[in-house]
């Protein structure tokens, strides 16, 4: 699969994300041991082989889960990418608010084509209807 600027790669991934598929999800990851992933509430996994175990585990229950992706901000370099964007996360079959979580994804370009390199997610407290996700003060 050749994917041709980041955009298209992170359509990939999200893709691979709802569908709980491992396979689909590791095509779009670049096969170099620098990549790295942080789920919410989970410590730093490193390497091709260790990302592939993380996102089988999270798979290993199915496809449950449903994305919105907003706020979205780019930085695009001739060979880097990087993308920051809200993911709000529905449960499949659920009711309630979606879980709001702030992702960083860098993709980088590489001989088969564009491919993410890190996904860092970090939860965010439940934020009111019509609330803009942007912080109001600066640390």
């Amino acid at each position: 699969m050749r994917l041709a600027n980041s955009q298209d790669a992170e359509a990939a991934f999200y893709a691979a994300f709802e569908r709980a598929d491992a396979d689909a999800m590791m095509a779009v990851w670049a096969q170099d041991d620098a990549v790295f992933c942080v789920h919410p509430g989970g410590s730093r996994v490193s390497g091709v082989a260790a990302v592939g175990a993380a996102w089988r585990s999270i798979f290993s229950q199915g496809a449950a889960l449903r994305f919105e992706l907003a706020d979205l901000q780019t930085f695009t370099l001739p060979t880097v990418a990087v993308h920051t964007l809200c993911e709000r996360i529905s449960v499949r079959g659920q009711g309630g608010a979606p879980h709001l979580v702030m992702a960083t994804n860098i993709y980088m370009l590489t001989a088969a084509g564009w491919r993410i390199l890190g996904h860092h997610a970090s939860p965010l407290p439940r934020i009111p209807t019509g609330t803009e996700l942007r912080p109001s003060n600066l640390h």
